[in-house]
């Protein structure tokens, strides 16, 4: 069975966790720490990183620093993981949904000005953020999502969970133009007021579990550095004004985190180059839709999906046993926020439909991404698409 990841694990890593066992320093002290935090922050064109335990309380320390007031809302995509949505509610506010984008899966930024518009005056004032989502390696477009945010004064979250080492190009331009244009790209990670990021064991960089929020905003870097250490009070320990969390990142999960950070343009690159592989041996299969690369982005490829057309009379499901059979493991896409009995029960989304995300999250999946991925996988999982869009009286396809 080829797995749909596999972490990429090497001799450095090793190296730096004997270090920090050897040290003592195991736990949320310690050099790798540190180094982990600056380093990062200084790749994505940062000033301030602040690594806690996983992406999703890097999401929920950086909601956290918006003290938001019960009602206040944030809009985020509904085709995201529910993360987003979590961090939303447990700092007392309102997550409001945005359906998709057909072509690259990201919230679709034609659709949040009206979904602000169709507000009253006195509900838009409730709106404090937008928090885009770079959703499998393919970055949104931000430039429409700055400037909605200068437009009626939000705070942007930026997810770059899944898009480590993507990148923007901040004035769109044709592909050819891109080597003319280099010092108008720039990092996912870097285009938000906070930005969050996984480091989840599938992600391009891995510590395990753990995860990162950097920004440029010191008052939101110190804010944040309390939230994910229980609001200790720097004048006295284990006195508390505010209530905060144990979210710290360890100085172990740091050191492997510090030395695959030491090797990220060789794990990006493997990744693009997955991607190339898949694109050049799926393209030409009907009934197909894969990722794409927009001109104005750089797509990594952090996880290769695939949208069935419903002329196949397949779903992914459907699809999916199809090449479990075949010995390919995959997962579905996200089902969208409007779509989770959990929200239904508290009385959210009740009634709202985003036909892109709900298309999507019927007809999507992704194939193997793993960064120890082989042509011969890539060949062998390839076969095993075009055999299972064969099967079962299924009109021929390619």
């Amino acid at each position: 069975m080829i797995p749909v990841n596999e972490p990429l694990i090497g001799e450095k890593e090793l190296e730096y966790v004997s270090e920090c066992l050897k040290s003592g320093w195991i736990s949320s002290s310690g050099r790798f720490i540190e180094e982990f935090e600056q380093k990062w922050a200084n790749y994505c064109g940062m000033k301030y990183g602040i690594a806690v335990s996983n992406g999703t309380t890097a999401l929920q320390v950086a909601v956290g620093c918006l003290d938001l007031k019960p009602g206040d809302e944030v809009i985020i995509p509904t085709f995201t993981i529910i993360s987003c949505a979590l961090a939303v509610i447990y700092n007392t506010g309102r997550p409001v949904l945005v359906d998709s984008e057909s072509r690259t899966w990201t919230i679709d930024v034609s659709k949040i000005e009206k979904c602000i518009r169709a507000k009253s005056k006195e509900q838009r004032a409730k709106i404090r953020a937008i928090m885009p989502v770079h959703i499998y390696g393919h970055p949104c477009d931000m430039k429409p999502i700055w400037e909605l945010a200068k437009k009626y004064n939000l705070v942007i979250i930026e997810d770059a969970a899944e898009a480590h080492g993507a990148e923007y190009l901040t004035g769109h331009c044709e592909p050819e133009e891109r080597s003319n244009l280099n010092k108008k790209w720039r990092k996912c990670g870097s285009l938000g007021d906070i930005s969050c990021f996984s480091f989840y064991a599938n992600k391009i960089i891995t510590t395990g579990e753990g995860g990162m929020v950097v920004t440029n905003n010191a008052e939101y870097a110190e804010k944040a550095r309390s939230l994910r250490n229980l609001c200790f009070t720097k004048e006295r320990r284990f006195y508390h004004t505010e209530l905060g969390h144990n979210f710290r990142l360890t100085n172990l999960q740091s050191a492997i985190g510090l030395a695959q950070l030491e090797r990220i343009e060789e794990l990006v690159e493997k990744k693009r180059w997955i991607g190339k592989m898949y694109t050049e041996r799926l393209k030409d299969i009907k009934g197909l839709q894969l990722p794409v690369e927009e001109s104005w982005a750089k797509n990594v490829y952090w996880m290769y999906g695939v949208v069935l057309d419903e002329s196949t009379g397949i779903e992914a499901v459907e699809f999916a046993k199809r090449l479990r059979k075949n010995g390919v493991d995959t997962r579905p896409f996200f089902l969208g926020m409007h779509e989770q009995p959990v929200f239904h029960q508290m009385g959210l989304f009740n009634g709202e439909h985003y036909p892109i995300a709900e298309r999507i999250a019927r007809q999507g999946l992704y194939l193997p991404s793993g960064l120890t991925l082989t042509e011969k996988d890539i060949n062998t999982v390839t076969k095993a698409v075009k055999k299972s869009l064969k099967n079962d009286g299924v009109k021929k396809l390619s």
